[in-house]
């Protein structure tokens, strides 16, 4: 069974930068199949999508609010997955979450996904 662990949340200030790791977990992974991604959730919102990445090809997807600011990679060696944020913002502020799930389609959907970190807080102030 997959298991995911964040860790790299943490209070900045506007504009600044914050490094989110995810440990994957788990001899089931299937680095041919499985997709990552990041999701976030403000207090008193809805989970919404941040980034994802294509195990096998590396092919990645964002948010449009995040595009040029936030950027997903991978490590094949350690099997984690980094989602590098730059030019923080106060809208940025939430708990994020790690998800891996297998055959996705709808990169950003999170019912597509079926395994989930426990969350790591970001606070950005201004």
């Amino acid at each position: 069974q997959v298991q995911l662990v964040e860790s790299g949340g943490g209070l900045v200030q506007v504009g600044g930068s914050l490094r989110l790791n995810c440990e994957v977990f788990g001899r089931t992974f299937n680095r041919y199949r499985n997709t990552v991604g990041w999701f976030r959730q403000a207090l008193g919102k809805e989970r919404e999508f941040v980034a994802a990445i294509k195990w096998d090809s590396g092919a990645t997807t964002y948010l449009d609010s995040v595009k040029g600011r936030f950027t997903i990679s991978r490590d094949n060696a350690k099997l984690t997955v980094d989602l590098q944020m730059k030019s923080l913002k106060p809208e940025d502020t939430a708990v994020y979450f790690c998800a891996t799930g297998r055959n996705i389609i709808s990169t950003m959907a999170a019912s597509e996904y079926d395994v989930w970190g426990q969350g790591t807080q970001v606070t950005v102030s201004s």
